[in-house]
């Protein structure tokens, strides 16, 4: 055969196609690489917030809305993106979300005041819950139900990775400058944006119908707004200021609007239809309380150790890894568990275990040894895995497949909802009556010249804050308890009963 009648070599490209078996695994690497980014940007941002304090000379409360920036932005589009996703693909909008992250990365590490910076944080919360939105449902819908529970315990380990990783870098960062908390994320994010567009496959056919919610969509990311700023604000402002009764009252009247006109709508944004299941309905709630109860936990802690204790940024990481490093452990073991045995006794004990943890914590004041706060975080982390994996696969695989964008969405805009009021009511706890000179030299780490009794009033507030977090995860424990049992659960649990 001539050469110019041979057939052409077939293309190769990177990955397989969508019914190859193996094509699972190379989804999971796109979402696990960016639950690492988004890991690993949330622990060293926190880490850096001392010396973003010293260098930008921002105030107390600019300071918190760098956090919240991100946090809010991503929560209150997370829901509109997973909508979109079903509309158009949620492929493209994952690699969307990585590229507008790593651009708004690229911008935060140029940001020369504290205005810049919670713009270009806004920015990244847009990228964050274009990536929230879908990492969930790609997962599922490349993983059979039987193996979700490893699938999400894979993303779960791989932000253990991330959280272990974060401090200790972001200390490493700061050392040479705070600019690159920010830019160390762009060439994670360019790699991810690369190889998710290359990899990933649509599974499932856009819905047909396209017409979107536009009022609901009004409703809810203007009130949800107003909630996450009035309560983030009243707890360091006050609640008496005007701007915070102004917001909380835009919310009061906007969210029940939103929730009369998803009943009402022909193609709603939020399908309410999804809470009529009593098993997603129960993960969700317990979903929220868990981002309740958990988040401010490491914001306490770079409080305590670079605040209280006076120690550098480098060390304040490692000093946090012990919480990750439970996380890491426990995460896949659960989601195995889960898939032979049911999520829900699992997730109902890793809430009661975070509890336990939370009031253990309480021991620790300024002359504490640092083994045995190493000892609650690693506890923490054991638990914190134990409930994520098997509540999140639960969760996701009681939605029909074309729902599973904004089932996905519901999910992290519930749990970042609580992840915010945790940030506003701990802050607001640990603030109050700690006297100002105080505050100042705790939030900037330059503590070496208070003593003991200067601090007591912080060590007080943060031990009542960590008391409360406790009471949090305890009710989520009970929530997660109201999820019907599984066909399996059920006979494990008549078995043991018999026995």
């Amino acid at each position: 055969m001539s050469a110019a009648n041979a057939s052409p070599a077939p293309r190769r490209r990177i990955g397989v196609h969508a019914e190859h078996p193996s094509y699972k695994w190379w989804a999971l690497s796109c979402t696990s690489l960016g639950m690492l980014l988004a890991t690993i940007n949330s622990g060293t941002l926190v880490i850096a917030l001392p010396d973003l304090e010293k260098a930008l000379g921002v105030s107390l409360l600019t300071l918190v809305w760098v956090i919240l920036a991100f946090m809010i932005a991503s929560t209150v589009l997370v829901l509109t993106f997973g909508r979109l996703s079903d509309l158009f693909g949620r492929k493209r909008a994952f690699v969307t979300g990585f590229a507008v992250f790593t651009v708004a990365s690229l911008g935060a590490g140029f940001a020369s005041g504290g205005t810049d910076l919670i713009i270009w944080r806004v920015v990244q919360g847009i990228g964050g819950a274009l990536l929230f939105a879908n990492a969930s449902a790609l997962v599922t819908d490349a993983f059979p139900k039987e193996q979700l529970g490893v699938a999400m315990g894979t993303n779960v380990m791989v932000a253990g990775v991330g959280l272990v990783l974060g401090p200790v870098l972001g200390g490493a960062l700061v050392e040479i400058s705070w600019h690159w908390v920010f830019w160390f994320n762009v060439p994670f994010g360019i790699a991810g944006t690369l190889w998710a567009a290359t990899v990933l496959q649509e599974l499932v056919r856009p819905e047909v119908d396209h017409r979107f919610d536009w009022p609901g969509t009004f409703t809810f990311v203007i009130g949800l707004t107003g909630l996450t700023y009035g309560i983030s604000r009243g707890g360091i402002v006050g609640w008496d200021d005007t701007h915070t009764i102004v917001a909380l009252v835009v919310a009061a009247v906007l969210l029940p609007a939103f929730v009369l006109t998803e009943l009402r709508h022909p193609s709603p944004m939020l399908d309410l239809g999804l809470f009529r299941d009593r098993g997603f309905a129960a993960a969700t709630g317990a979903a929220f309380l868990n981002g309740l109860s958990r988040f401010a936990l490491t914001f306490v802690f770079v409080l305590y150790f670079q605040g209280a204790l006076g120690d550098d940024p480098i060390l304040a990481g490692l000093k946090l890894a012990p919480m990750a490093l439970g996380m890491l452990i426990s995460s896949p073991l659960a989601g195995a568990y889960a898939d032979k045995h049911g999520a829900r006794s699992l997730a109902a004990l890793g809430m009661v275990v975070v509890a336990v943890s939370l009031a253990g914590m309480t021991m620790l004041g300024t002359g504490s040894s640092y083994w045995l706060a190493a000892f609650w975080l690693l506890v923490n982390g054991l638990g914190s895995g134990m409930f994520n994996s098997p509540n999140t696969a639960a969760m996701m695989g009681s939605v029909p497949a074309h729902r599973r964008g904004i089932a996905g969405g519901t999910r992290m805009m519930l749990q970042n909802t609580g992840s915010v009021l945790s940030i506003a009511f701990v802050l607001g706890i640990i603030t109050a009556a700690v006297p100002t000179n105080v505050l100042l030299s705790i939030f900037s780490g330059v503590t070496s010249g208070l003593s003991d009794a200067a601090l007591e009033p912080f060590i007080h507030n943060m031990h009542v804050a960590l008391w409360v977090l406790a009471g949090t995860a305890v009710l989520g424990a009970l929530v997660s308890l109201l999820r019907p049992a599984t066909r399996r659960e059920a006979q494990v649990e008549a078995a043991e009963v018999a026995a």
